[in-house]
């Protein structure tokens, strides 16, 4: 896929290439040549441009969050409207390459805040390390310029996930709609007790795992969404409808 618009920043480490290209409206951060990473419009930068960014935070119908960690940072724009929309939320982000970092401050708004902190780390290292605070919901979105990192679908990945999220938290996995296999989701059910999954029109499949059972009824999420659609200023609705309970 091509990605339109003029180059504005190049970087390389030692993982490849890191680029922001800009076509006047929007922002596109890229690993390689082909495959945009985020994408971000200037006229609303508080709002997240991809289906499956929006799709990831269902979670916030199942829960109302005060701490969350991020892994794998991209632009920012899931933490960008976050840190917006949750004044209260304090947010912790993972990101394995500094120039990503370097380049979401830079290129795309994201907030210097004490309320987000950037950890620039591997987030199956930052997993295994000992933490004090248990958070409310854990969002795992990391790729490369080759796709979903392998390591995110681990049962060690997962389970050290499951022990750093509160009783009733929920971790939110970007993954691809190959990957709704039985081998993943026995994984997840060996740990979680609540598992959803909504496909996008992309071909991303974003799964929900909460630790505890939500009970809202389809008709109470259905009008939590609403009112959230909202506050966000983008509708939840469509993801909502297309969420699968496993």
């Amino acid at each position: 896929m091509f990605i339109p618009g003029k180059e504005i920043h190049r970087s390389y480490d030692e993982y490849g290439a890191i680029r922001v290209i800009d076509d006047g409206n929007k922002r596109y951060l890229a690993f390689g040549d082909t495959d945009e990473q985020s994408c971000w419009l200037k006229s609303e930068p508080l709002v997240p441009q991809h289906e499956y960014a929006r799709a990831m935070l269902i979670a916030l119908l199942m829960t109302e969050p005060k701490r969350c960690i991020t892994l794998g940072l991209g632009a920012g724009a899931l933490n960008s409207c976050l840190h917006h929309h949750y004044p209260e939320l304090k947010q912790q982000i993972v990101e394995l390459r500094a120039d990503v970092i370097h380049t979401a401050y830079k290129y795309f708004q994201l907030p210097r805040s004490k309320r987000l902190e950037l950890i620039n780390m591997d987030a199956y290292d930052f997993l295994h390390d000992e933490h004090k605070r248990k958070v409310d919901i854990i969002f795992s979105d990391i790729y490369s310029e080759e796709g979903l990192d392998a390591k995110q679908l681990s049962p060690e990945y997962l389970t050290a996930a499951h022990s750093l999220l509160k009783e009733n938290g929920w971790l939110v996995l970007n993954c691809w709609k190959e990957h709704q296999s039985s081998d993943c989701l026995d994984i997840l059910r060996g740990l979680f007790t609540d598992i959803r999954g909504c496909s996008t029109s992309c071909g991303n499949w974003v799964v929900f795992a909460g630790k505890a059972e939500n009970t809202l009824t389809s008709k109470q999420l259905k009008q939590h969404a609403k009112e959230l659609n909202l506050k966000l200023g983008f509708s939840l609705s469509s993801s909502l409808s297309r969420l699968k309970q496993y």
